[in-house]
């Protein structure tokens, strides 16, 4: 049996059985007005008749273009990423761009590969958000050097040459612990991730300004460290209910590890919010599937999306620098719900 694949298809082979010229089939594909309607139809019907494909990679070299845009995220099974890319995909789309999407893992080596596969493809521009772990940005250096755009989204690094979209990651922790606070809690731990990315160094930075300007007293062992998965928020309820005294609330770097430690203390018969009051942070879907339900903070990814793409098709079509805006800062805002609620 023959297994070698079938010769591609080319606008000569399709000018050879019309009988015209490569020249009219090229333009005849694109639509060209000098092209009668009776030929287009012809050159349409043969080219699905025979399997054609445009060759766009050949055309964009030559345009040296190719109306593609990189996206690097940490994963894609997260709520706020995927409403994030499903604005970027509405923006892209409108303005003819086609996405090419990767995730890191949270690997910072994964990011690195990841970068090299968006620079040999050729990504007009780069939409990124950075792993955990991720040392430096020096393997977006190549993006720099050729002026290829790219902009840095939630999880941001400082560069000149680079617009980062971000929430003021510190004001909405600050605002998170206060509203502890005014509950009447006085000891209150922070589940946290490695402090690399800077939002969680300014999440750290908000619960520790909340503490100090109600003359609560910081201290390094009410912070947890971990990856802010669920099983992540077990492990913290664990070494919680080796505490004495208790802790009477937890604020939660994000919604998954909050929602892992709510459900282990609450099999260990810890009464929310009587006992221990939570937040989180990102207004997952799983903030209102957990009982009771969960108070967060609410930024809009699907809206950082947008932003993020529109900023940078702006750059590839001349209407605006990137390199002229360093912040953009988006709004969010905490969405009170039952599991911090202690007072009237």
């Amino acid at each position: 049996m023959n297994m070698e694949p079938k010769k591609e298809i080319t606008i000569y082979d399709l000018a050879n059985k019309l009988k015209i010229s490569p020249t009219t089939v090229s333009r005849g594909l694109k639509d060209h007005p000098a092209i009668n309607k009776a030929t287009k139809k012809k050159i349409a019907e043969l080219a699905a008749e025979m399997g054609y494909r445009s060759n766009h990679f050949a055309r964009n070299l030559r345009q040296q273009s190719t109306n593609t845009i990189g996206v690097i995220v940490p994963r894609l099974n997260s709520s706020f990423t995927s409403t994030a890319i499903a604005g970027m995909e509405s923006v892209a789309t409108k303005a003819g761009f086609n996405l090419i999407i990767s995730q890191s893992l949270e690997l910072y080596k994964k990011e690195v590969a990841n970068a090299k596969t968006m620079f040999n493809n050729r990504v007009d521009g780069l939409l990124v958000s950075l792993a955990y772990d991720s040392e430096n940005i020096d393997h977006f250096e190549p993006f720099f050097n050729k002026n290829i755009p790219l902009i840095f989204f939630d999880r941001v690094a400082e560069h000149p040459e680079c617009t980062n979209i971000l929430i003021d990651n510190r004001k909405a922790a600050y605002e998170a612990v206060t509203h502890l606070i005014e509950q009447g809690c006085k000891k209150i731990i922070h589940i946290t991730a490695p402090s690399k990315r800077n939002v969680y160094i300014d999440r750290v930075r908000g619960y520790k300004e909340a503490l100090k300007d109600n003359n609560i007293e910081f201290k390094e062992e009410d912070v947890i460290t971990g990856d802010l998965s669920q099983e992540a928020g077990a492990e913290a309820a664990e070494s919680i209910l080796k505490m004495s005294p208790l802790p009477d609330a937890v604020f939660g770097a994000n919604d998954s590890v909050t929602v892992g430690c709510m459900l282990a203390l609450k099999k260990a018969g810890i009464r929310l919010p009587e006992d221990m009051a939570f937040i989180g942070f990102n207004n997952d879907p799983i903030s209102q599937v957990i009982e009771p339900n969960l108070t967060t903070v609410n930024y809009h990814g699907y809206e950082m999306g947008e932003a993020a793409a529109q900023n940078l098709i702006n750059h590839l079509k001349g209407i605006s620098n990137i390199k002229t805006t360093n912040r953009i800062i988006l709004r969010s805002e905490l969405l009170i719900r039952n599991s911090s609620v202690r007072k009237a």
